[in-house]
């Protein structure tokens, strides 16, 4: 089972401990998801979103790597996202699907080979999209929302919001290590309620406990079919620009199916 080999990845000193207190859960702030209730509301306005497309340009940077070419996404509500390159060194591919009882994943560089996700690493949001993002967010099983208050990041007033889940029912090392798995920040204009951006933590595939930072910034908002969109949306890894997609086109509720979601079984 994928949730075996999570917990396996956690170190055998985790599950071999000597058995402790649940986890207590603690309570969301009201002030905190008042919040993100408002900033989904300044997201989609009275539009029912299903599905979006998004396509434009994209350069992305791996080390002394620096290539353009283009990159389209696609989400379906409750069911998944994936995000595809076609860039100068050839096409790549990120997709997860979250329809079932467990998340799963898949990628594929140029070799167009697809392998998997590590589970560890399907904990949170992929944040390409902070409508479905921020959904996912606020009904999320045992979510505790917390306001951080006013700050400045990356040089722009931003209220602080934290989230992240709780597992009362595991032992108590465990769960805190889950926890801290699911944990995302959210910073958003105070003026407008809008993410400005959300930060959590990935891991190599074969160590859950070492975080490495990813913040995914959002701006060049647009209204399209009364739902606000950033245009510009970038993803930085390890504090280093990664990803910069310059959407030029968006598509929304086209009736997407859930095929567009299907990660191979076996992986």
């Amino acid at each position: 089972m994928r949730f075996a080999r999570l917990l396996l990845s956690f170190g055998l000193s985790v599950l071999l401990a000597i058995p402790s207190a649940a986890q207590q859960t603690a309570p969301s702030s009201i002030q905190a998801s008042q919040m993100l209730q408002q900033s989904l509301a300044a997201l989609q306005g009275n539009t029912s979103l299903t599905d979006v497309t998004l396509s434009g340009t994209a350069r992305r940077i791996a080390g002394s790597d620096d290539e353009s070419g283009t990159g389209i996404f696609k989400a379906l509500a409750r069911t998944g996202a994936r995000l595809d390159l076609s860039l100068s060194s050839g096409p790549r591919s990120e997709l997860r699907n979250t329809s079932g009882p467990e998340p799963v994943g898949s990628w594929s560089g140029t070799d167009g080979v697809s392998r998997a996700m590590s589970s560890h690493n399907l904990f949170t949001d992929p944040g390409w999209f902070p409508a479905f993002a921020l959904s996912s967010l606020v009904s999320a099983p045992n979510a505790v929302i917390t306001s951080i208050g006013p700050e400045t990041h990356d040089g722009q007033s931003v209220l602080h919001i934290t989230a992240s889940r709780q597992f009362p029912s595991m032992r108590a090392k465990t769960a805190s290590l889950t926890q801290h798995l699911t944990q995302t920040e959210i910073f958003l204009d105070p003026n407008t309620n809008l993410p400005v951006a959300l930060a959590f933590n990935s891991h190599p595939d074969n160590d859950a406990g070492l975080d490495i930072p990813v913040e995914i910034r959002f701006s060049d908002y647009r209204s399209v079919n009364g739902v606000q969109i950033p245009f510009h949306v970038q993803k930085f890894l390890n504090n280093n620009l990664a990803l910069d997609l310059q959407f030029t086109s968006a598509q929304l509720n086209t009736g997407l199916s859930a095929a567009n979601f299907t990660v191979e079984a076996g992986l």
